[in-house]
């Protein structure tokens, strides 16, 4: 691949974006190129955790100028169709069976701040920076809308996608769109991982995240769906496993 490194460690596999010269900056190319990897990686029994993360000092400067420039003599078609090929990388990572992590260090902007941000947790350096910024070229925010109304709430999803700012760490922080803001960061990732890998199991994550992505509306119907789901975990490998050391008083390694 040309922009798109991986690495796979101790179950840990490690995407870095490299398109440095663009500050990662999403192409069809780069897109296409996250969306194999990811997708591979999700079906692979010896991978737990992704961590997504950047090669030079921008996470993603969002939309490629040039690329943008094209857009307007493309056929309705042609501009769906890229679209969706942005949608799948979303799904891909928000669907993911695996444990996400976005390593962020500077911006995270416009569809950047997207892919940072849908991930199960977002980790940030003190200087790195968000925002949605596509209302400044009269572009709209649409994909990561759908994202983003179930972590914030209205008053502060009116304030990221209409004001199309770029906010500092510390008030993403607040706002409940990212999980940590870490100086030394590539060490706190590494420690969270490692607290990951030991202490939870994947089958246990991967159910409980398509639950959380799928829970019914409707409150009777979300409870049914839940006791079903409760139902069917009690029966795998994993929670019989940990139910044994559980039982004999053992800590369990996972």
């Amino acid at each position: 691949m040309q922009w798109v490194q991986l690495e796979i460690n101790n179950r840990v596999a490690s995407v870095v974006m490299s398109r440095i010269e663009k500050r990662n900056a999403f192409n069809p190319e780069l897109v296409a190129e996250l969306y194999e990897t990811i997708t591979q990686l999700n079906e692979r029994d010896d991978v737990k955790i992704i961590v997504i993360k950047s090669a030079a000092a921008a996470f993603s400067a969002g939309a490629d100028l040039a690329y943008i420039q094209k857009l307007g003599s493309f056929t309705h078609e042609e501009n769906l169709e890229d679209s969706r090929n942005l949608k799948r990388l979303f799904e891909a990572i928000f669907q993911s069976p695996k444990i996400t992590i976005t390593q962020v260090e500077g911006p995270a902007l416009a569809g950047g701040c997207g892919l940072a941000t849908i991930s199960d947790f977002c980790f940030a350096t003190p200087d790195s920076s968000f925002g949605y910024t596509e209302a400044r070229i009269g572009f709209v925010p649409a994909l990561v809308m759908v994202y983003l109304r179930h972590k914030l709430s209205m008053n502060k999803c009116n304030e990221w996608l209409l004001t199309a700012g770029v906010f500092s760490a510390e008030k993403a922080l607040e706002d409940g769109l990212i999980y940590r803001i870490c100086v030394n960061i590539t060490d706190e990732v590494i420690k969270f991982v490692d607290s990951l890998l030991r202490g939870v199991s994947l089958e246990s994550v991967s159910r409980t995240k398509m639950m959380m992505r799928n829970l019914p509306i409707l409150h009777e119907d979300a409870l049914e769906f839940a006791a079903q789901q409760n139902a069917l975990a009690r029966k795998t490998d994993d929670c019989a496993r940990g139910i044994d050391h559980f039982l004999r008083k053992e800590k369990i390694e996972w």
